[in-house]
């Protein structure tokens, strides 16, 4: 059966096995060049993107910081306008009176406010109170 092959029938296919590896490898390794420089830059657009995130979410914080911070100074703002209210001392005085058990008059000459004013706090605090 391989007495009518040509001699250089075997080294023929050899070269052409060769060739054939030879050429699969060089497929490769471009295929694989590609695929390395894809990921690079699908790494490096993730990167900036993380920075970004992470830029802007600083950014976020801080600027919560700042409105925690002014919200607090505005409590404290309006907790002081509230001690130093002239009008309402009367009534917190007004108040403590009745707690106290003075009547409308009492509250009328001590506290300097109205009859239906001394009424009203001293039905608020005998409400509470009920």
């Amino acid at each position: 059966m391989f007495s009518h092959m040509p001699s250089y029938l075997p080294w023929a296919l050899t070269v052409t096995a060769l060739l054939l590896v030879f050429t699969q490898g060089v497929l490769l390794r471009r295929q694989q060049k590609q695929l390395r420089a894809m990921l690079r830059e699908r790494c490096e657009t993730l990167g900036r993107e993380l920075h970004a995130t992470a830029s802007g979410s600083m950014g976020v914080g801080q600027r919560l910081v700042e409105c925690e911070k002014q919200l607090h100074e505005m409590r404290m703002t309006l907790d002081e306008m509230r001690q130093n209210d002239p009008l309402r001392i009367p009534y917190d005085e007004a108040s403590r009176l009745v707690d106290l058990g003075a009547d409308v008059d009492d509250l009328m000459n001590t506290c300097g406010i109205s009859r239906p004013e001394a009424e009203l706090v001293s039905a608020l605090k005998k409400r509470k109170a009920a």
